[in-house]
C-alpha cells in the first residue's frame, strides 16, 4: 500500500466528489479513481459505493476512514520527527526539481548562492514536474524549482504557498548541424515531406508546452514522431545523433550552440517558441509547521534581492 492512496481516500471522503478531489491532488480523475481503486485492491473490500450520487462510503469504507486517518497521522508524525532530528543535525534544505532544471539551472543557482548567500547543504529529488509539485503538497521536500505557463499553470493555493520568479527559460526547435554548420532539418517541413520529429511523453510537463506551440504554429508544422521519451536530456542525444528535430530548453542546449553541434530548427522565428517562467515555492510558515531556519533566511534574501531588482515607480512632480 501507498501512503498516497490513504491520502486520496481521506480528499474523497471529505469532498465526496471524485472530480474535486483529483483536482485537490494534483492528478487526473482517471488516475485518481485508480488509485482509489488499487486501495480496495489491497484491502480486498470496497469503501466507495459507486451505485449512489454524490459519493458514498461503504460501511467497510466508514469504519477504514477512521483507521486510514490515524494510520496518517503516525506516518506523518514519524517522518516529521526524523527529518526534524536530520535538519537539525545537517541544517540542509530538500529540493524537488524536475530532471532539466536539476541538470541546467541548480548547479549554477548553488554556486551563486554560495557566494551571495551561504554554503548551503542541499538534497535535491530529480523527478518529473507532477511529482515535484506532490513532493511539496505532501510535506517531501522544503523547496519546489519548476516550470510555469499562464496555459499550463502550477496549481498551488497562493494562500498557503509563496512564489518567487527566479528567471526565464525559452523552449525552441533544435537539430544537428551538417559539415557546413547549419542544421539538417529546418521547420516547417512540408505534408509531402515531414520532418522526423522527437518528441515528449504525454506526462511530460515540456510535451504539454510543446503541444501549445504545434497548436499555435503558423504556418502549421509537418512532423512525424519517430521517437519519444520524457526527458529533455534524452532527446538532445537523439538530436546530437541526427536523428530529428527536438524542442528543448535553451539552457539545456548553450554547451551544444556554442561547439556548433546543434542550432536552431526555427530559422530563427519567434512563431515557434514558447517562454516558461523558473518559479521556486514553498509553504508559507505557519505557528504548526514553521518550517527550517535555513529555509526562511534562503527566502527572506531571494525576496529582498529580487525587491532590489524591481523597477522603481518614478514620483510625480507633484510629490518631487
Amino acid at each position: 500500500m501507498e501512503t498516497k492512496w490513504l491520502e486520496d481516500f481521506i480528499s474523497l471522503v471529505e469532498t465526496n466528489n471524485f472530480s474535486r478531489s483529483a483536482a485537490l491532488r494534483h492528478v487526473t480523475q482517471p488516475a485518481f479513481s485508480r488509485r482509489i481503486q488499487s486501495l480496495e485492491n489491497w484491502l480486498g473490500t470496497d469503501l466507495v459505493d459507486r451505485t449512489s450520487y454524490p459519493t458514498r462510503l461503504t460501511p467497510a469504507g466508514i469504519v477504514f476512514y477512521e483507521q486510514a486517518l490515524e494510520m496518517l497521522a503516525q506516518i506523518n508524525g514519524a517522518r516529521d520527527m526524523l527529518r526534524s532530528k536530520r535538519a537539525a543535525a545537517q541544517n540542509s534544505i530538500d529540493l524537488a526539481v524536475p530532471h532539466t532544471l536539476s541538470l541546467t539551472f541548480v548547479p549554477k543557482w548553488l554556486t551563486a548562492l554560495e557566494t551571495d548567500f551561504a554554503p548551503i547543504n542541499s538534497r535535491l529529488m530529480a523527478v518529473n514536474v507532477h511529482d515535484a509539485v506532490l513532493q511539496l503538497v505532501e510535506g517531501g521536500c522544503d523547496l519546489l524549482l519548476c516550470y510555469h505557463h499562464p496555459r499550463q499553470p502550477v496549481q498551488l493555493d497562493p494562500s498557503r504557498y509563496d512564489m518567487l520568479v527566479l528567471g526565464r527559460e525559452s523552449l525552441r526547435a533544435y537539430a544537428r548541424c551538417d559539415k557546413n554548420r547549419v542544421p539538417e532539418f529546418v521547420l516547417p517541413g512540408t505534408r509531402k515531406a515531414p520532418l522526423p520529429f522527437l518528441s515528449y511523453t504525454n506526462n511530460a510537463y515540456l510535451g504539454r508546452m510543446v503541444e501549445l506551440i504545434l497548436g499555435d504554429a503558423k504556418p502549421p508544422l509537418h512532423l512525424e514522431p519517430h521517437y519519444e521519451t520524457d526527458m529533455a536530456e534524452g532527446l538532445k542525444m537523439m538530436a546530437l545523433e541526427g536523428r530529428g528535430i527536438a524542442f528543448l530548453p535553451e539552457s539545456a542546449v548553450t554547451r551544444e550552440l556554442k561547439q556548433k553541434q546543434l542550432a536552431r530548427a526555427d530559422n530563427h522565428s519567434a512563431d515557434w517558441e514558447i517562454e516558461m517562467d523558473i518559479r521556486l515555492y514553498r509553504e508559507k510558515p505557519s505557528t504548526q509547521r514553521r518550517g527550517k531556519a535555513i529555509v526562511g533566511r534562503l527566502w527572506d534574501f531571494l525576496e529582498q534581492r529580487q525587491n532590489d531588482k524591481a523597477p522603481r515607480r518614478r514620483a510625480p512632480v507633484s510629490e518631487r
